[in-house]
């Protein structure tokens, strides 16, 4: 039978903080990487920003579809602990860990293979081809790593624990930081410098995630070999979402693309504009990363009121939350470039193109609840045709804005409008009318 709860508005807000603050800090610290690596190689020059910038596009374009690992391994874990199962849960994140190892080490192989090719793919030449080769294959070491930390973090997450990915997120960004400065200015390595300090602070956080879940699942009996009926059963799972995630980063490679043809400057200035947006979109999925584990532990528990309660309650935060971030980046827009580059023309672009975003931030808020919502409660199949119909939607705008090819900043602006504010409003209108139904609402565990 349904159960029922008898809750208010600050319990609710009480829940969702506790699980929200902290894996804000948490979800951060991988634009806080592409910052402090942004910031880092910034000074080196405009082609070595630019490099960067195409080589992170690339990278994070691989382990953005294997975002899943996290993404079905809470709800998973969620609802088997809403439903009392915690052998269930730790189950299903030990298949999560052992197939994001797997997934990690071949795409690390292809990824140093492939990437002279996937960078002239991308259009660029010359040295910011060479330096965006160099990040790129120097990135591959730390690739498992990357999804090992996906997978462990999902665990944890489902197990309503949020604090400890913090500790080791705050933990992992120091580090990186040291050795980037190391590697880059210490050791004169430029941007391989870089993006070998990330890797290695990447595997130090890998290890912890490991050494967590083993122990759990030790302690509760739960075998480490994996069961092979389960990584299939997640990769099933995964698949749908792998989709999704495939729709949001082909609308970012779009992106990149368009600006690859406005020149140095506009690729430079969008690179930092993107890493921006990334550091806030985390900021912001802080509710959504709450609403997976919310949402998960009580559909598992099967109270469909309080999942009503939490979704009204998180959909209205993510409206303020948005109007608050937006403010604030619209006041720290003409000064945010002097961090990152001594390019005027990088910053005046720059300049341009976060105002744009500022605008487009309460929208943003919305839009990554209502996906956390829906990715709490499993609903992958409606999320990743939803995403496909978005980027039909957006694709028209780039061709218009590659085709007139608006001048210098104007063709940045056009081009953070589409995305920030185009893009965003179709998503925002997929994921609401699916919110709206009671069609995702299914309740127990799997």
């Amino acid at each position: 039978m349904p159960q029922t709860t008898t809750t208010t508005p600050r319990s609710n807000a009480r829940e969702i903080l506790r699980l929200a603050v902290p894996a804000f800090g948490a979800l951060i610290a991988e634009p806080l990487f592409l910052l402090a690596d942004s910031a880092i190689v910034g000074h080196l020059g405009v082609d070595q920003l630019a490099g960067v910038g195409l080589a992170s596009t690339i990278l994070h374009t691989a382990v953005g579809l294997m975002v899943f690992l996290a993404y079905s391994t809470t709800p998973a874990v969620a609802r088997a602990i809403g439903d009392g199962k915690l052998g269930k849960a730790l189950a299903a994140g030990r298949d999560g860990v052992w197939l994001a190892l797997l997934l990690g080490l071949a795409l690390a192989v292809a990824g140093f293979v492939a990437a002279e090719p996937l960078v002239g793919f991308m259009g660029a030449t010359g040295d910011v081809q060479q330096f965006a080769v160099d990040y790129l294959r120097w990135s591959m070491p730390g690739l498992a790593a990357m999804l090992l930390i996906f997978a462990g973090t999902g665990v944890l997450r489902g197990l309503q624990d949020t604090r400890t990915p913090l500790v080791v997120a705050t933990a992992g960004f120091a580090v990186n930081i040291a050795l980037n400065v190391f590697f880059v200015y210490g050791l004169n390595m430029s941007v391989a410098g870089s993006a070998i300090g990330t890797s290695i602070a990447q595997w130090a956080m890998a290890a912890v995630y490991l050494v967590m879940v083993g122990r759990n699942a030790r302690h509760h009996g739960v075998s480490l070999k994996p069961d092979w009926h389960g990584v299939r059963a997640m990769t099933k799972v995964g698949s749908w979402l792998m989709l999704r995630t495939l729709s949001l980063r082909l609308a970012i490679l779009a992106t990149v693309l368009v600006v690859t043809a406005q020149g140095a400057v506009n690729l430079a200035a969008h690179q930092l504009a993107m890493t921006i947006f990334s550091f806030l979109a985390f900021a912001l999925d802080a509710l959504a990363i709450a609403a997976q584990a919310l949402i998960g532990k009580e559909l598992g528990a099967r109270n469909a009121e309080r999942v009503r309660e939490l979704t009204r309650t998180m959909i209205r935060w993510g409206l303020g939350f948005g109007v608050i971030t937006g403010v604030l980046l619209a006041i720290a827009a003409p000064w945010a470039g002097y961090l990152f580059t001594s390019d005027a023309g990088v910053r005046s672009a720059l300049t341009v193109a976060l105002w744009v975003l500022a605008v487009g931030q309460p929208l943003a808020g919305y839009v990554f609840v209502l996906d956390g919502v829906l990715i709490g409660a499993g609903d992958a199949r409606y999320l990743a045709i939803a995403g496909v119909v978005n980027l039909v939607v957006y694709l028209p705008l780039l061709v218009v804005i590659h085709q007139t090819k608006p001048d210098g900043e104007a063709g940045l602006l056009w081009l953070w409008a589409s995305f920030a504010l185009g893009y965003m409003l179709a998503r925002g209108v997929t994921l609401g009318l699916r919110a709206r139904t009671d069609r995702w609402m299914v309740l127990g565990s799997h």
